[in-house]
């Protein structure tokens, strides 16, 4: 109903002081990998890897010579440092009305606070994506990772065509999830005791999953917001597969369940130079951001333009989405139905 003067004119409004986000959708793959950050390091990072096998070595007997040349198996995946950024700008006007004793929720803090999450939003469909967005100035991303050349021919600066061993399992599932098709799949990925730990699929893959597992497996549990197994605590709600998670995300490519060894997945974070690491406590509630201050992101500093009553700042954030192993990665693909 709508009060009348006597009302409104002797009783103050109410203002929660928190902010419920009803825009920003679920983040799990990015989330858990730059909770998992590791340190940047030089202007190239560097890493090793076997790409063939060594054709020396076999069956003697008596004085049979033996092959001695030098066989070349092993090259670098290279990979280099990547960056984006996000503003926060307030007007100066708008910031001293806040600044009032009847600030309910500090402005600046609020603003600063949910263009960050805005922007590990942004980085988080990008955390899906091939990195070639932006003339290839956005992160590498799963459709570049776990790729056979089809997708991103080249990988860390090698090409796949000349390194077969490069490729992930990539199956179309023709329409249908079946378990027999997870099956093959993790049996691709898998060598010994190295195997996938986690799956991503978008919420419908999920679902369907749910819908193949007898009643009694189809059990919720609770899983580390840091990657991994299944490692109990509050955090993200998943499935069990052969001992490792299934996670819904809603920034997963559409019809696409990917089974991923994050073991050799990594985010490697390089901070900004002469910026400071964001630390705030949340003001904002109802995504998965709220329980994730810093993430690795940071900040610029208020600028003040010469010619606005304004301030500017930026969020940055540094460093790149790496694989060591693309082979121990895999995905189905086209999956609409069981």
């Amino acid at each position: 109903m709508a009060f009348g003067n006597r009302v409104t004119t002797t009783t103050q409004d109410f203002l929660a002081p928190k902010v419920v986000d009803t825009i920003l959708n679920s983040n799990v793959f990015a989330s858990r990998m730059l909770r998992a950050a590791k340190k940047w390091r030089g202007e190239q990072m560097k890493f090793p890897v076997k790409l063939s096998q060594s054709t020396n070595g076999g069956s003697f007997s008596g004085f049979d010579t033996f092959t001695t040349s030098a066989v070349d198996t092993r090259r670098n995946l290279a990979y280099a440092p990547k960056f984006f950024e996000q503003p926060v700008v307030l007007p100066l006007d708008e910031l001293s009305a806040n600044q009032t004793q009847e600030k309910v929720i500090g402005l600046m803090e609020v603003e600063m606070e949910s263009s960050a999450q805005d922007m590990a939003d942004a980085i988080g469909t990008l955390f899906y994506s091939d990195g070639t967005g932006n003339s290839s100035k956005d992160f590498l991303g799963l459709e570049a990772i776990v790729d056979d050349g089809t997708n991103a021919a080249t990988i860390g600066g090698l090409t796949r065509a000349s390194f077969d061993s490069l490729d992930s399992t990539v199956t179309a599932s023709s329409g249908t999830l079946t378990l027999a098709k997870m099956a093959t799949l993790y049996s691709d990925v898998r060598s010994g005791s190295v195997k996938p730990t986690a799956a991503y699929c978008p919420e419908l893959v999920w679902d369907l999953y749910e819908q193949l597992l007898e009643p009694k497996l189809r059990i919720n549990k609770d899983v580390s917001l840091s990657k991994g197994g299944l490692k109990g605590g509050t955090g993200f709600t998943a499935l069990d597969y052969k001992g490792f998670p299934v996670l819904a995300d809603e920034k997963a490519t559409s019809g696409v369940l990917y089974f991923l060894n994050e073991d050799f997945i990594d985010w490697y974070g390089l901070p900004v130079a002469n910026t400071e690491p964001i630390r705030f406590s949340s003001d904002i509630e109802g995504n998965d951001y709220s329980n994730m201050p810093g993430l690795g992101f940071s900040w610029s500093g208020w600028i003040k333009p010469t010619n606005q009553a304004s301030i500017v700042g930026h969020v940055y954030l540094g460093g790149e989405l790496v694989t060591t192993n693309p082979k121990r990665q895999g995905k189905l693909t086209g999956i609409t139905g069981i």
